[in-house]
């Protein structure tokens, strides 16, 4: 059953990224890309981890935006792909990116230090 949830996880990344990026028409979501979808091995809920191109404001009317269209997107991934139920959808914001960018940047300071 885990083995399922994983390909039904991977299918629905690729699948929101595209409604999200093509087919939602709100002006609130900007920029964003999907880094992991997490199903439970029932497939009733998904967590989608997704990081926002720009600031908190912006951060935030995406997250919002989300929340709005997250029915219709619900709906478009219930004719894309072939489900009894589509899962809930939560989003999260994905902060392992910001995490390794501040990583990357103690990293540099050690290394001019040094020099």
């Amino acid at each position: 059953m885990n083995m399922r949830a994983e390909r039904v996880g991977e299918q629905m990344k690729q699948e929101i990224m595209d409604i999200a990026n093509n087919k939602v028409k709100d002006p609130r979501i900007g920029f964003l890309t999907i880094t992991d979808v997490k199903v439970t091995n029932d497939l009733s809920m998904a967590t989608v981890y997704l990081t926002v191109l720009g600031d908190e404001k912006q951060v935030d009317d995406t997250f919002k935006g989300l929340e709005k269209a997250t029915g219709y997107i619900k709906s478009e991934l219930g004719s894309r792909m072939r489900l009894r139920v589509v899962p809930e959808l939560y989003f999260e914001y994905d902060e392992s990116i910001d995490y390794g960018n501040k990583i990357e940047k103690l990293i540099q300071d050690l290394h001019k230090k040094d020099q």
